[in-house]
């Protein structure tokens, strides 16, 4: 019984974590694109803050799977 709550708390922590993450990549993708389209001459370096931003949100869920 204890090891099906013990792979049932990693299996909830590793979904929660990605979860997490993928709301953080929608809202980075979201205000990029709503930065674009208030400036568009910006979008080169509006792209490296996002494509930088997407990643640290997607080292959460790498963290949350495998610790």
């Amino acid at each position: 019984m204890i090891e099906l709550l013990a792979v049932m708390e990693g299996s909830i922590q590793g979904g929660l974590g990605c979860l997490g993450a993928a709301i953080g990549v929608g809202l980075v993708g979201a205000k990029a694109a709503e930065s674009v389209g208030r400036n568009p001459g910006a979008s080169g370096k509006i792209l490296v803050q996002a494509i930088l931003g997407m990643a640290l949100a997607e080292a959460v869920a790498f963290y949350a799977l495998f610790l």
